[in-house]
């Protein structure tokens, strides 16, 4: 039975009218602009390295081991000019050759010029295999962590994606949360796989590199290294103003990628309106100004590399200047300034990989800044600390002065109060736009009151877990979602634990056995993204059979045979009798044939019940919600 309760003599409005904790706290950010120079979303660049190390914790000694083989090329590349200064110092010229070479060559060896030349030519072979080894060991780890490390931080987004509310999807759209998880949670790769351990390597290798060339002559060490402090300079200004431009490019990419989902996706009306150019011109239009973005980066970053190499190659002239000086003093020999030079370019390999990984990875920044943003999303539907488990309810469903507004949008429903006993089947309707849909939509806690409270079994919904709540609920909708799969997999999507004869037997009830087994391949067959291989009146069969293998105690259904013809409305009507029983039903329909499944009913209209039918007894002291004012539903 169902019964008002408590209500007002009048529509009694809420003391405020502002949205949902979690909706003003989103809002209460400062939004990010294209050009500003702080991170959106709040990672500062000192937060950024902090998060971006949580994330990868989990993966420290798979990291560590990739620090440590890509370690190992600092002494190959010590090895690298070894050869070719045995071969023009002891070879072509007249010194002895080097002493480890002595200590392992007999001496007959070592004074064959013939077999010297044999053995730098030798060790030349050993050293680019040791190189080429540790290059294929370092790819293929440095793939391993990064594919691993970029699959954990897309599965923490997308699990984050599914605990936001409908509110925020709706606000914010698919496509830029598809292109986070997809694209910018590559990022987490980039800033340590690709960024961290090159740039620690280096720095090792700039350092072994820089005690061997003071070594052989503390004067052109110190002259190479004098281009650094530009490095650093050059590295610094690019950082802080290509970050925002980084930050553009990706949200014309992800503006791009909405276009392309929302025509796909309606494409037939689309094609109907012969739409088609128009929405051409507009991705077009979109994606050139993001190829134009990219365009500028790469000028940018091009730009950023002829400094840096040109600074790199100053300092080369120098030393090759100074040295060749040396050299003609006899403080030099030519094979040391062979090594030298050769070193010089080791030296100055890692400071451009520091440098240009500062500028690269600006764009992996941006992208992990985005998906740090998306995490600091907070749910506006959290679960209370402490909340209770809920095996199977009752079905008893209370509204107790409920009020609800999509942010500043304006209430969609206010101060609605009315019980529902176990069993009861409640049949809602009233026009389009009404609530209907709204008020359903809180009874799961897609949404929750901006005021007032929703009782199951005279518990507040919000003190409940929400996966033991949302078991209690199995729905139809008007528009049946299935998914890209067999029909026995979207049947038992609510319970996959099911058997085949549980599957069977709920496509039995459904009356949906018959049709299924006229397919080619079964309950094998597969129903294509959104269920378009079927027609509507099988995708809600297939629904009604998903219901059924559920065994929900709340059943509710939003207008189930508004898509169907009055055949087939028979066959799902016959269907719907045997999955009422024994259950509480919420069932909002157009159709007045439809209320007849019905032992009561509720009309809302602008937010408000108007009329209430069937068993209904007041509660005490409490009277009927007048007919709403037309002034204080405006804009709901």
């Amino acid at each position: 039975m169902i019964r008002l309760l408590h209500a007002p003599k009048t529509p009694r409005r809420p003391r405020t009218r502002r949205a949902p904790r979690a909706s003003r706290q989103r809002r209460a950010r400062p939004a990010s602009s294209a050009t500003s120079a702080g991170p959106p979303g709040g990672t500062s660049d000192h937060g950024l390295p902090r998060r971006v190390l949580e994330q990868a914790r989990p993966a420290w000694r798979y990291l560590v081991a990739a620090l440590v083989l890509d370690l190992l090329a600092t002494p190959v590349v010590l090895l690298t000019p070894v050869p070719l200064k045995i071969a023009v110092d002891s070879v072509v010229g007249s010194k002895p050759p080097p002493g480890f070479l002595t200590a392992v060559l007999p001496r007959l060896a070592t004074d064959s010029r013939t077999t010297l030349l044999l053995v730098a030519a030798g060790l030349q072979v050993v050293v680019v295999l040791l190189a080429q080894l540790q290059q294929l060991g370092s790819d293929v780890l440095h793939t391993i962590v990064g594919e691993r490390l970029t699959l954990e931080f897309r599965s923490r987004l997308f699990r984050h994606l599914q605990r936001l509310s409908l509110a925020f999807h709706d606000s914010r759209g698919t496509a830029d949360s598809i292109y986070r998880v997809q694209y910018d949670a590559q990022a987490i790769q980039q800033l340590t796989v690709d960024g961290l351990i090159p740039v620690l390597a280096s720095v090792m290798t700039l350092a072994a590199t820089i005690a061997v060339t003071a070594r052989i002559d503390p004067e052109l060490a110190l002259v190479a290294l004098a281009i650094s402090p530009l490095l650093f300079v050059f590295s610094r200004s690019y950082k802080v103003r290509m970050r925002p431009r980084y930050h553009a490019a990706k949200r014309l990419e992800s503006s791009a990628l909405k276009i392309a989902q929302e025509v796909l996706t309606a494409l037939r009306v689309v094609k109907a309106f012969g739409q088609e150019s128009s929405e051409q011109m507009r991705f077009v239009s979109r994606s050139s100004e993001g190829a134009i973005t990219r365009v500028r980066l790469a000028l940018a970053e091009g730009t950023f590399g002829l400094l840096v190499n040109l600074t790199t190659a100053i300092g080369t002239a120098a030393v090759l200047v100074i040295g060749i000086r040396n050299v003609r003093s006899g403080m030099l020999s030519l094979g040391e300034l062979l090594v030298v030079v050769s070193y010089l370019s080791q030296l100055y390999g890692p400071l451009k990989t520091i440098s240009k990984q500062t500028a690269s990875l600006q764009s992996a920044a941006a992208g992990a800044e985005r998906a740090f943003e998306l995490l600091d999303e907070l749910p506006e539907v959290p679960e209370r600390p402490g909340a209770l488990p809920l095996r199977r309810a009752a079905g008893a469903i209370e509204f107790r002065q409920v009020s609800f507004a999509y942010g500043d949008n304006g209430f969609v429903l206010r101060d609605l109060s009315f019980a529902v006993t176990p069993g009861t089947r409640l049949g809602i309707f009233g026009t389009t736009g009404a609530g209907k849909t709204t008020l359903v939509g809180l009874l799961v806690r897609l949404y929750d009151p901006s005021a007032g409270q929703i009782l199951l079994d005279d518990v507040d919904l919000r003190d409940y877990q929400l996966q033991g709540l949302r078991n209690q609920f199995a729905m139809v909708l008007q528009e049946p979602v299935l998914f890209s799969a067999s029909i026995a997999e979207n049947i038992s999507y609510g319970h996959p634990t099911a058997s085949w004869d549980e599957v069977l037997a709920a496509a039995v009830a459904a009356n949906a056995h018959d049709f299924i087994t006229g397919f080619p391949d079964g309950y094998d067959t597969i129903v294509g993204e959104r269920g378009m291989r079927l027609s509507g009146g099988e995708r809600q069969r297939i629904a009604l059979a998903r219901a059924f293998l559920k065994d929900a105690p709340i059943l509710i259904l939003d207008e189930p045979t508004s898509s169907v013809d009055t055949g087939t409305e028979g066959a799902i009507f016959e269907a719907l009798e045997r999955l009422m029983e024994g259950r509480t039903v919420i069932l909002i329909t157009h159709r007045p044939s439809a209320l007849q499944l019905c032992n009561a009913s509720i009309q809302v209209e602008h937010g408000q019940i108007t009329r209430m039918d069937g068993a209904v007894s007041p509660a005490p002291g409490s009277q009927r919600a007048p007919d709403p004012d037309p002034d204080r539903c405006q804009g709901a």
